[in-house]
């Protein structure tokens, strides 16, 4: 008999009522999630790439029963999340970044056997993994100290070990390593990974704000935008579907933060997506195009706007690529599309 996917949501929708103004204290409606269908086989990494406010951390909550859906139905680990939720609690865990969990008086080891055994883990089987999953993210040192001295990197390691001690069948991991120095970083990513590998049964489902960690990690990932799945797919496969154009990033003198009369970058025939960002010296634009023969035209374009060329790269396929050709911007900017404010 097989098995139910790990993850699964049909047609899912929520809508937040939001009050206004209390002299007239009419309700407005939000919504946050609109007819996602979603499908993330067991055993296997996946990504959720989106911009702020894109619905994210709302699907992540429904899943993990944290919030109800509006509209539609979704299972994990073939629960489901609205009707057995107690049932889905015992099947998953989830990790994020920046989350300031345990108790700042306890010691690293102390924290870590309370939260197995409020998961019902026998005492000596949690005091031997807490051992063995310390040692592997290399704070086996730091065991008996307490929470309220570790810095940021070493409590988010041990939040690790939270989320993976009870050998969930689901993990949900939000932005694992926001906030975090290189080193500790690169210490999760291979974790997680190592993980993968040991249990081959389990699944992963990542957000990440980080293209190369979503590139590194994920086996497929979905692309969302304003409550919308807009792609799910391989990173691979993803980035074959932008072999046609062409890319370049172009480092200019800078252009302003508004266009001049000869209107914007995108107005230029066969420019497909843009994306700018202006530094103190310069602005760096991203650009996707119909093919090579429109460079010129978007050359000449930055020239009358005052703006002359300082260095151009052409480059293959990125996930940052995708994310901007489908979404408009960079994961990195705001919704206005740069990150000053301005619309290009």
């Amino acid at each position: 008999m097989n098995r139910p996917p790990a993850i699964k949501a049909e047609n899912l929708g929520r809508i937040y009522k939001i009050r206004g103004p209390k002299k007239k204290g009419d309700l407005k409606e939000l919504v946050a999630l609109k007819d996602v269908t979603l499908e993330v086989p067991r055993g296997q990494l996946f990504g959720l790439l989106g911009p702020n406010g894109a619905g994210k951390t709302t699907l992540i909550k429904i899943l993990c029963t944290l919030l109800l859906p509006t509209s539609g139905t979704a299972f994990v680990d073939g629960l489901n999340v609205a009707t057995q939720p107690q049932d889905v609690r015992r099947q998953i865990s989830m990790v994020s970044g920046g989350e300031t969990s345990g108790f700042g008086l306890l010691t690293v080891e102390e924290n870590l056997w309370m939260f197995a055994r409020f998961y019902g883990l026998d005492s000596a089987v949690a005091k031997r993994r807490i051992a063995e999953m310390l040692e592997i993210l290399g704070i086996s040192d730091r065991a008996r100290a307490k929470i309220s001295d570790l810095s940021t990197g070493l409590r988010q390691k041990m939040n690790f070990v939270r989320g993976f001690l009870t050998d969930p069948n689901v993990v949900f991991l939000d932005e694992p390593t926001l906030g975090l120095d290189v080193t500790a970083a690169r210490d999760v990513r291979a974790f997680v990974k190592q993980w993968m590998q040991d249990h081959p049964d389990r699944t992963v489902l990542l957000t990440t704000h980080y293209m190369a960690e979503a590139d590194e990690l994920c086996e497929r990932l979905a692309i969302i935008d304003k409550g919308q799945l807009l792609t799910d797919d391989t990173p691979t496969n993803l980035k074959h579907g932008l072999q046609q154009s062409a890319i370049f990033n172009l480092k200019v003198q800078p252009i302003g933060k508004k266009p001049q009369d000869n209107g914007r970058i995108e107005d230029v025939p066969g420019v497909q997506t843009v994306a700018v960002r202006d530094h103190a010296e310069f602005s760096e634009i991203n650009l996707t195009l119909r093919d090579e023969n429109v460079l010129p035209a978007v050359l000449t374009h930055l020239g009358g706007r005052g703006s002359s060329l300082i260095a151009l790269e052409k480059h293959e396929p990125t996930l940052e690529d995708v994310f901007i050709n489908l979404v408009g911007r960079r994961l990195d900017q705001d919704t206005h599309g740069r990150e000053n404010g301005a619309s290009e």
